[in-house]
């Protein structure tokens, strides 16, 4: 789960997490905040890792007391097209407030065109849903190299 105000931009390298893979971004990542009056304004290495790519920030004091969302997650599956060629994947999300579903959906990427077909109306969302994207692919794209190398 990531903070819904933590707009990514890069992937972080050299990061301190011990399973970073597990990251609801599928890995950390270096970006800006969003909230209210800090529009734009860059993160410690400490913020980034104790609050934005975890979400439920409460003790981050850019995290504005009225807000729809804690944190937000994702999850991805491909949907094949039924005649043996891989159709978009779909990126699944929930934000939530208070450990509870607020909104959910589903967003969709044609990767034969590299294109979302579904989008969301947030670009801290949409955004997020990207560098998840992105992480998912090249695991499996190195899960699939060890399986053929086996």
């Amino acid at each position: 789960m990531a903070c819904p105000f933590f707009l990514p931009t890069e992937k972080l390298v050299n990061a301190t997490w011990l399973h970073a893979g597990r990251l609801p971004l599928g890995c950390g990542w270096n970006g800006q905040c969003t909230a209210p009056g800090h529009e734009g304004e860059i993160p410690s290495s400490e913020e980034l890792r104790e609050f934005c790519n975890l979400g439920y920030a409460e003790d981050c004091g850019r995290l504005p007391r009225e807000r729809v969302w804690d944190s937000v997650r994702f999850g991805a599956r491909v949907v094949s097209e039924g005649n043996g060629t891989h159709g978009c994947i779909q990126v699944r999300y929930v934000c939530e407030r208070g450990h509870r579903p607020a909104e959910h959906g589903v967003l969709a990427f044609d990767p034969a065109d590299a294109r979302w077909v579904e989008r969301h109306r947030d670009e801290r969302v949409q955004r997020m849903a990207e560098c998840f994207l992105e992480s998912y692919v090249e695991k499996r794209k190195h899960r699939e190299v060890m399986e053929a190398a086996s």
